[in-house]
């Protein structure tokens, strides 16, 4: 069967996640999506996906229409969701706390800071059940919550004097499979804010991804779609 640009399109999306997790490095992408991009059959386009496996996730066939799998961290909600708690709550009195990297938040968290601050980063974490309460109380101090913009986060606290709320968002939208996350609390004077954002790490990977992919449809629009070099003068009779 003959590929068309949509399938084509397709194949190249799902090497970019690739590359985004980790799965490929930059030469592997480059290569593949050169190759996505010239392809003509679905026979030439299949083995270019073939060992890249989502993680909790079905890749869909080169003439389905089901949409790529979600960026980054998207892909392993499933493998993300269950174990032991490593932690359930943080304290800061005249000081500071963090939960940060690797570590699996409790299903019901409650984080407290009077004069002091803390910092909650679930971008990289795991989570004890696939619904999870974060209470953030804060006196006269402040709480960062970073979540990545693939995760369900609902924010319902109260400010008194001060705020709770939303801050920063990056491009992305929640996952149907990924945790619910409700943050609740108030904020007496102080302040807890929940921004969404990707982690420097993935950022850089899917600008690296990008840019490779621009060099890749360069150099098929300087060749031409039959390989040979575009816009070649003509043939004298």
């Amino acid at each position: 069967m003959r590929a068309s640009d949509a399938e084509r399109e397709r194949i190249a999306e799902l090497l970019r996640e690739a590359v985004a997790e980790g799965r490929l490095d930059m030469d592997e992408f480059d290569q593949r999506l050169e190759t996505a991009y010239k392809a003509r059959t679905h026979g030439e386009l299949e083995p270019l996906v073939q060992d890249l496996p989502a993680p909790g996730s079905v890749v869909a066939p080169v003439g389905s229409s089901a949409p790529a799998p979600l960026r980054g961290s998207a892909a392993n909600w499933p493998a993300r969701i269950g174990g032991n708690a490593t932690s359930k709550g943080a304290f800061a009195l005249w000081g500071g706390f963090n939960r940060k990297g690797r570590w699996t938040v409790g299903r019901m968290f409650t984080a407290f800071a009077m004069w002091g601050g803390g910092e909650i980063d679930l971008r990289e974490a795991n989570f004890e059940d696939r619904e999870t309460v974060i209470r953030c109380i804060t006196i006269m101090g402040g709480i960062h919550v970073t979540a990545p913009p693939e995760l369900n986060v609902d924010v319902r606290g109260v400010g008194i004097m001060g705020g709770f709320g939303e801050g920063s968002n990056e491009e992305g939208e929640p996952a149907p499979d990924a945790p619910y996350v409700r943050i609740t609390g108030f904020a007496l004077m102080g302040g807890v804010g929940v921004d969404r954002k990707r982690t420097k790490a993935e950022r850089r990977r899917l600008k690296e991804a990008k840019e490779a992919e621009r060099e890749a449809r360069h150099r098929r629009g300087l060749e031409g779609p039959d390989g040979g070099a575009a816009g070649g003068g003509r043939k004298e009779l």
